[in-house]
């Protein structure tokens, strides 16, 4: 059935909460697991589920995503597959920007009407999870509805965070309430399983993960175009008219949210046995195919480390780490709880000896350094002898080269760190 199906994947909107990652690119570019992009998780999980037609919907910063998509997604020419960019345009008849979830849709639906199809797979272009969505369109067309909803039960303590909805024996939404307040949870668990409940994981919550029929997705858009948002305005009014299915998923999900979330998520992948497993065949994360030679490791102690392709490594020791591809560390540096980007290319033994001349470090980090709960965004350049320590000692705040947020330090992209920097 997954022919019948096209996926259109919400690119977010300026990832303020992002930043500085989305400084200067959008939020579904932002680099993962040191090789890939946010955004090749939902496209991954589509290919993956047999469904090889799909949008992604953006506005900001686009740039970066377009190039990515460009060189990355390429199919056959005797295929109908594609993952095509819908960026925000301006026409006679709608001259804003995406509004919302559901007004990204409504903007694009001209384009999306050109395809032939019978339902629509709306997913958000920030979120870690390696799904089958066959299972998830089979329970929509079994069930007969017109609206199935992905839900995934959480424990008190998160459920503030999310819509949190209640469903009937048939798996029916009854209610819906959005980031209930803490007194509140008594009234909104649900049977959410023997297994769930053992965890704590009383509430059902939103993924933000829908499939409508095209039908209705057209009839609502026709019916009231000041809705907005598919979570906080028409999926609560719908509950009202038509049945909405709830399909309970119980693997590992994430929302990237935050620095903190997204600095957890990509720590997590160096665990012994991660919650998203990159090493699963049948859940193949996808992403352009570099050219780039093995990395080179040279007198480094290694803990709790992923390191992608064409690195370059002298460090002491690197432990609890993700490293991206083309990163170079120098002598003696000691790297712990941190994510290293890498970079976008290498530097020419001219640039080089320009930059020695010149007294500006190379591309990547130096010498005797010592960094620690740290995110090093792509073609930063740390000097030798650089201290930077993250820690709950630190206060928030954004500075010139770098920011704080939950005492993550974040060295912004092309950021240059003189010798000797303490941070």
């Amino acid at each position: 059935m997954t022919d019948k199906v096209l996926g259109v994947i919400l690119g977010g909107g300026q990832g303020s909460r992002l930043a500085p990652l989305t400084q200067t690119r959008s939020k579904p570019a932002v680099p993962i697991g040191g090789k890939y992009r946010l955004v090749d998780i939902p496209i991954s999980n589509c290919l993956n589920s047999g469904i090889h037609r799909m949008f992604v919907l953006t506005q900001f910063n686009s740039a970066s995503l377009n190039k990515h998509i460009k060189n990355t997604y390429h199919f056959s020419h005797f295929s109908a597959a594609f993952v095509d960019i819908l960026a925000a345009e301006q026409t006679p008849d709608n001259p804003t920007w995406f509004q919302g979830t559901a007004d990204a849709v409504r903007q694009t639906m001209h384009h999306l009407l050109n395809h032939e199809f019978e339902y629509v797979l709306i997913l958000s272009g920030d979120q870690l999870y390696q799904m089958d969505f066959n299972e998830m369109v089979n329970a929509h067309i079994e069930s007969g509805v017109q609206i199935t909803l992905a839900t995934i039960p959480v424990n008190a303590k998160d459920a503030p965070s999310f819509g949190i909805l209640k469903a009937n024996e048939k798996n029916i939404i009854t209610s819906f309430i959005e980031k209930p307040a803490a007194e509140l949870l008594p009234d909104w668990t649900s049977d959410t399983g023997e297994d769930m409940q053992a965890e704590g994981r009383d509430f059902l919550a939103s993924m933000g993960i829908y499939i409508f029929n095209k039908d209705l997705l057209i009839k609502i858009f026709s019916e009231n175009a000041d809705e907005k948002d598919f979570g906080k305005e028409i999926i609560p009014r719908m509950l009202n008219t038509y049945d909405v299915l709830s399909f309970q998923y119980e693997g590992y999900w994430t929302d990237i949210g935050n620095i903190s979330s997204f600095f957890e998520a990509n720590l997590g992948l160096t665990d012994d046995i991660p919650k998203f497993n990159l090493f699963d065949q049948n859940h193949s994360i996808f992403t352009r195919a570099r050219m780039l030679p093995p990395s080179k490791i040279l007198g480094t102690t290694l803990d709790k480390t992923i390191i992608a392709e064409g690195c370059i490594l002298q460090a002491g020791s690197i432990k609890h780490a993700v490293i991206g591809i083309r990163s170079r560390i120098g002598v003696d540096t000691v790297i712990e709880s941190c994510y290293v980007m890498g970079s976008d290319k290498y530097q020419t033994l001219e640039e080089i000896a320009e930059d020695k001349a010149n007294h500006k470090p190379m591309i990547g980090i130096g010498d005797r350094c010592e960094i620690v709960n740290a995110i090093i965004d792509k073609n930063s350049r740390i000097g030798d002898d650089v201290k930077i320590i993250g820690g709950d000692h630190l206060p928030d705040g954004d500075h010139n080269l770098y920011t704080v947020k939950d005492g993550i330090v974040v060295i912004k992209k092309g950021a240059i760190i003189p010798d000797g920097t303490v941070i």
